[in-house]
């Protein structure tokens, strides 16, 4: 047993302590958890080096992925970024201090959000500094074993996504505002 896997020594000893248990979920859970805290910080610690939050690369990422016009309402943003509308205003003023993010009136009392120019820019730079970090990270693991586990842990979040809240990567917070 490595160092680096406390989930088999936490198997070990609670099979040892306590016979009559099944401790096999933290093969998965506490594998999980541990790499979610080793992702997250290593995001974390990106974006630093890049220069933005982590909260307002979710909103701008969340416009780029949308597709021409680049456009979406508040509610549209609050729902697909699976935060609160107040969490979305507040990245909203500071994004558009930044001139990343324009907000237009719509019909009836609807904002639309818009990604100017430079939060293109901003945004393509920063996801492709990210998919080429995260890809660094798992380069010792074989392509077929990454899209193995990658389609295990894709049936694993449906299973649990009408249980459990899920926020993106990188994230602090408990609420999803992160």
């Amino acid at each position: 047993m490595s160092k680096s896997d406390r989930a088999a020594a936490i198997i070990a000893a609670w099979e040892r302590e306590r016979p009559d248990l099944d401790p096999s979920s933290i093969g998965i859970v506490t594998r999980i958890w541990h790499l979610a805290r080793v992702f997250g910080a290593e995001r974390r610690r990106l974006l630093a080096e890049l220069g933005i939050e982590p909260s307002l690369m979710d909103l701008l990422g969340t416009l780029r992925r949308s597709g021409p016009p680049y456009t979406l309402t508040t509610r549209e943003l609050a729902e697909r970024a699976a935060v609160t509308p107040a969490a979305i205003s507040q990245r909203l003023t500071r994004a558009e201090l930044k001139g990343w993010v324009a907000r237009e009136p719509a019909a009836g009392r609807s904002v639309l959000v818009r990604l100017t120019g430079s939060g293109m820019a901003i945004a393509d730079a920063t996801a492709g500094a990210i998919f080429e970090h995260d890809n660094a990270l798992l380069a010792a693991m074989p392509g077929d074993r990454r899209a193995a586990l990658a389609e295990l842990l894709r049936g694993l979040c449906v299973e649990l996504a009408g249980d459990v809240h899920l926020t993106h990567v990188g994230s602090e917070s408990t609420d999803g505002a992160g």
